[in-house]
């Protein structure tokens, strides 16, 4: 019997993640049911024992386990590794179902105790704006000038296949209904349908086994649009007029019209290093948004129809939506007195001829009659406007909220393009284009030889002259032809699908100014820019990538918006003009630190150099799903920048496995959305202490980077680039040989075909860290430029000024908190494994102990400065999740060592290679990679 006042004095402590731990061991429970019953026991318990025996090798640093492990897994025959590897690889993925669904949970929990906002809601901006004194005004000039551009790119480290997305959506909504009061018989048709679905993720496959495409990479994409963006997106800005209203009721509301946040993309219109990509794939890229978007409006057009059963006997309606009533192919009698009804069937006519007219070649539902196609997505949202002033003029209010203003929402952000498409290309590709094109007209021989000085004279001369270069009879080679190509199309589809449809053009390498007049003079050539308008239509956006390419970064916009024909252009602009900085390519070139460092300090200059000219600076971060890739938490990686670089105006780049993490959940995509709203509105509009000893503060810290980046980036590339047979280490002791021959995507995996680390594309380059659990480009270097500085001189001191850094200064807290978790998820015992793969004992000696001993001082450093000695101490949540990966995810690391060690013996013969080992591996990196999440 219970002592009832003892159990009130002490009641209960709940634990919050009892429901994720159920449902992880009801998923791992099915999984093996599914096993038992399609590859028999004795795999079930083969995979069990490696399992239970990869725990012992992590959790007792068991010498034996290590050598039971090993034996174990050379005794797997072909069948059952793959086998074993499939049910690692499908737990993995599993888990993430349910940690998501926990997520979701948790955040309704909150909701439903009427919990104080959470940081990285737009209620919490709101209350914490509205706290420091911002004003109604300020919170709505903001959403009426503000864009913020979640950007889609197709640099897949996870492509999922829509069979695998389609079925762990099913399992996911079959995982949610079970919080639901659910009857006896209801549960056991619950669970009946889990184990279903669990075993036809088990029958299906899962990786492609042919070369991907560019439309593939396409149609991937756009089903994350199916299930997310459409819907949550409008309803997002929904939620947002709604806290506005509740944390400012005397204020006006927002204009419908106002789109704060667009969908960009590269897919299809990014043709650095990529030969697959040209004038075809982006009108093939325009075809299929255009589809997506107008099935979207073709279907909710038609369920609006359904509900607008409003009769003229009942209620008015106003004489524009009669007019547009009388205008609709629709004449059948029965419905004379409902002119809501003939209106739509009049709107799905034009749609539909809309869609044809766009590319669409399958329309489920035949219109009722022929009607004239849109002109533009503002015609289409006219007639929307006629049905909702209809109907707030006629009792009607209540009936516009449901559907009806989602519509409209959605044709206000994705108007008939769906998302913007970004051109990018290379600057070496665009000088070669206009050497040829010089040459050809007669006008410079070799452009290529020319200074610098000469070549902006010559562009600036070429730019003012209104004849072309181009001669339609000229012989072109098929570089310039398709260069040229691509152009013209991003004219036609501007004109085609609206002017949002293509608006900006990446320049990756940007080392000069004559980088960026030499796309302002293609853009002429190909009738994007009109001088004498002073009309541009797709903005010349420098990349910024490398670490010297970063320090010239202000000093070129400096040059560049000083130049009269830019300052006209940018004037037509808005006074706008966007950046773009690489993560990447800045990572590997310099180490996390000095890439971090670098690109802190281009924003202030560039922010400096902005302010100057009186232009808005609109900065596009690179950033990939690592953080060694510029990766982490997007809510405070935008919080962290510095003061002056956000101002409302922020795109930023999705990749890989970490669009599906963040957007193959309806809520979970809608709660990333939102995150990146409150940190933009947040870093937008919060007053900033940049005067008197906060701001002198800030220099002394600012200096202590700069120093600190200095021995970092020597340690950094001493190691990689200076130390003999660093890259052959590399090759060996990663999977980056296999990664290139996956089917990740429609891209090389290296600029050029060498073994160079120069030329390898930093995505190859992380991931391969990631895969053998060493995560080397998110901390390597930190150590040693800690340890050097403190040593040289008061050591307490400067022990108390890094606490302080860490304390007080959100760039240099978030530079640790990215780097704690990219160490909680790095272990060196599965590292070394990989190690034994480097054949030269010496070489992997040698290399294998320097990491080790960084690793070792780095982790010392980190502690050192927080004052934690456990990983992830401020982030349990993410800690135990970490920790639970652990039983499923090792096993897959030393199962892929195994298999590398297969294949590698064999690839000399190419008679003896075994397609299922190949098959194997490719498995087990998908499966570590899923287990891996966002360092992937």
């Amino acid at each position: 019997m219970v002592n009832s006042s003892a159990a009130q004095e002490n009641p209960p402590v709940l634990d919050k993640d009892a429901p994720l731990k159920e449902d992880i061991r009801l998923l791992g429970r099915l999984l093996g049911d599914v096993l038992r019953d399609q590859e028999g026991e004795a795999v079930f318990d083969v995979v069990e024992t490696i399992r239970q025996t990869a725990v012992r090798f992590r959790r007792e640093d068991d010498a034996q386990a290590g050598q039971d492990l090993t034996a174990l897994l050379h005794k797997l025959t072909r069948e059952q590794t793959i086998s074993v590897v499939r049910a690692f690889s499908y737990f993995s993925h599993l888990a993430n179902i349910a940690e998501d669904q926990h997520h979701i949970r948790r955040r309704r929990a909150h909701l439903l105790a009427g919990s104080a906002p959470q940081q990285g809601s737009v209620s919490f901006a709101l209350s914490k704006l509205k706290a420091a004194g911002v004003g109604s005004d300020t919170v709505r000039t903001f959403f009426g000038d503000a864009l913020i551009a979640p950007v889609l790119t197709a640099h897949p480290t996870e492509v999922q296949r829509k069979s695998i997305l389609d079925a762990e959506h099913d399992i996911a909504r079959l995982l949610a209904e079970r919080d639901l009061p659910l009857t006896p018989r209801e549960r056991v048709a619950n669970m009946a349908l889990l184990h279903a679905r669990i075993a036809t993720l088990w029958q299906t496959r899962m990786l492609r086994y042919s070369k991907l495409t560019v439309a593939d990479e396409i149609d991937n994409a756009l089903s994350y649009y199916r299930i997310t963006f459409l819907r949550e997106l409008p309803g997002l800005y929904d939620d947002i007029e709604e806290e506005i209203a509740a944390h400012y009721p005397d204020g006006a509301a927002l204009d419908n019209d106002n789109s704060y946040v667009q969908m960009g993309s590269w897919i299809g219109g990014d043709r650095d290093g990529n030969p697959n990509v040209n004038a075809g794939t982006m009108q093939h890229a325009l075809v299929r948004q255009a589809t997506t978007i107008l099935d979207f409006y073709l279907d909710e057009v038609h369920a609006l129809g359904a509900e607008l059963s409003i009769s003229t006997l009942m209620v008015g309606a106003s004489p524009a939506l009669q007019a547009l009533a009388d205008a609709s192919p629709d004449q059948s009698p029965h419905r004379s007195d409902e002119p809501y009804r003939r209106a739509l069937i009049g709107i799905y006519a034009r749609l539909a001829a809309t869609a044809r007219s766009l590319g669409a070649t399958n329309i489920l539902r035949k219109e009722v009659g022929h009607a004239a196609p849109y002109l533009d997505a503002a015609e289409f949202c006219a007639d929307l406007q006629v049905l909702a002033d209809s109907l707030r003029a006629n009792h009607g209010s209540l009936l516009v909220k449901p559907r009806l203003a989602t519509v409209q929402r959605a044709a206000a952000i994705f108007g008939f393009h769906l998302a913007s498409l970004d051109m990018r290309q290379t600057s070496d590709v665009h000088e070669r284009v206009l050497a040829e094109l010089f040459a050809g007209a007669g006008v410079e021989a070799d452009y290529t030889k020319l200074t610098e000085e000469q070549k902006v004279s010559l562009l600036l001369a070429e730019l003012a002259q209104p004849r072309l270069l181009y001669s339609p009879y000229a012989e072109l080679s098929e570089e310039t032809a398709s260069e040229l190509a691509i152009l013209r199309a991003a004219k036609e589809i501007r004109q085609r699908y609206g002017k949002r449809a293509i608006r900006n053009y990446i320049i990756s390498h940007t080392e000069t100014v004559s980088d960026l007049l030499e796309v302002l003079l293609l853009q002429k050539e190909t009738g994007l820019l009109r001088t004498r308008e002073k009309q541009l239509d797709a903005m010349v956006i420098p990349l910024f990538e490398t670490i010297p390419d970063l320090q010239r970064a202000a000093g070129i916009m400096n040059e560049w918006m000083a130049l009269p024909l830019v300052k006209e252009l940018i004037a037509h602009q808005g006074q706008l003009q966007e950046v773009m900085l690489g993560y990447s390519d800045s990572n590997k070139d310099g180490g996390f630190l000095t890439s971090n460092w670098e690109l802190y300090k281009a924003e202030i200059h560039l922010v400096k150099v902005f302010a100057g000219a009186g232009v808005k600076l609109r900065l596009f971060h690179g950033r990939g799903g690592t953080v060694g890739r510029g990766g982490g938490p997007s809510y405070e990686a935008i919080l962290a920048q510095p003061p002056g670089t956000v101002n409302g105006q922020i795109r930023l780049t999705e990749q890989g496995e970490i669009i599906a993490s963040k957007f193959s959940n309806a809520e979970i995509g809608r709660r990333n959305l939102e995150l990146l709203v409150a940190a933009t509105l947040e870093a937008s509009l919060m007053p900033h202490a940049a005067e008197g000893a906060k701001a002198k503060q800030l220099g002394g810290f600012e200096a202590i980077m700069a120093d600190l980046s200095e021995r970092a980036y020597k340690a950094y590339r001493n190691l990689v680039y200076e130390t003999p047979g660093f890259t052959d280490y590399f090759f060996s002791a990663t999977p980056i040989a296999e990664i290139a021959e996956l089917n990740l995507g429609s891209r090389p995996a290296s600029r050029k075909s060498t073994k160079r680390i120069e030329d390898l594309r930093a995505i190859p380059w992380g991931f391969s860290w990631g895969q053998c659990r060493l995560l080397l480009p998110g901390w390597y270097g930190f150590g040693s430029a800690i340890t050097q500085w403190v040593e040289e001189g008061e050591r307490d001191a400067k022990i108390a000024t890094l606490q302080a850094m860490f304390k007080e200064w959100p760039f240099f807290a978030t530079l640790l908190s990215n780097m704690d978790m990219v160490l909680a998820k790095t272990d060196l015992a599965i590292a070394s494994r990989y190690a034994g793969l480097v054949a030269d004992v010496e070489l992997r000696e040698r290399i294998f102990k320097r990491i080790a001993a960084e690793h070792g001082t780095t982790l010392r450093c980190l502690e050192m400065i927080t004052g934690a000695h456990e990983r992830l101490a401020g982030n349990p949540l993410l800690a135990r999740s970490i920790q639970n990966r652990f039983a499923y995810l090792d096993p897959l690391n030393h199962l892929q060592v195994e298999l590398i060690h297969r294949h590698r013996a064999l690839s000399g013969d190419p008679d003896k290679v075994d397609e299922r080992v190949h098959r194997g591996i490719h498995l087990s990196i998908n499966g570590v990679a899923a287990g891996l999440r966002n360092t992937g």
